[in-house]
């Protein structure tokens, strides 16, 4: 989804209310029609691409996680596991296993987030 997102620590509520009804909006356009609401564990990955001025990669996290209760899972406390990354498009990284909604991120030359919701890992192995 295009950015750049909003900080759960902005002054202005109502922009975050606002954020996160587009970020609700743009996790139904690939939310599988009939998916049922996960009930078990989760796990976030977040990454956020920016051109200049990025927030800090901790305050984007809470506001993704609530915007999704309902449709990803139940209640964000199913979350168990975040991953959250910032990478500057001018700097210096590598992509692995681009996938087409990726790229359409790449693409539009803009700042962007990237997030994938899926299973937990084992909740009895800590790495």
């Amino acid at each position: 989804m295009d950015g750049p997102p909003v900080s759960q620590q902005t002054r202005r509520r109502e922009r975050l209310r606002e954020w996160q009804g587009v970020v609700r909006q743009e996790a139904e356009k690939y939310w599988p029609p009939g998916q049922k609401v996960a009930t078990r564990s989760m796990m976030l990955q977040i990454t956020y691409f920016y051109d200049t001025g990025a927030i800090d990669v901790d305050n984007i996290i809470k506001p993704i996680q609530d915007a999704i209760i309902g449709l990803a899972y139940i209640d964000d406390d199913q979350v168990t596991d975040v991953l959250a990354r910032k990478r500057n498009l001018s700097g210096n990284f590598k992509v692995k296993n681009m996938t087409v909604t990726l790229a359409e991120g790449f693409s539009r030359g803009n700042e962007f987030l990237h997030i994938i919701v899926a299973d937990a890992p084992d909740q009895e192995v800590l790495i």
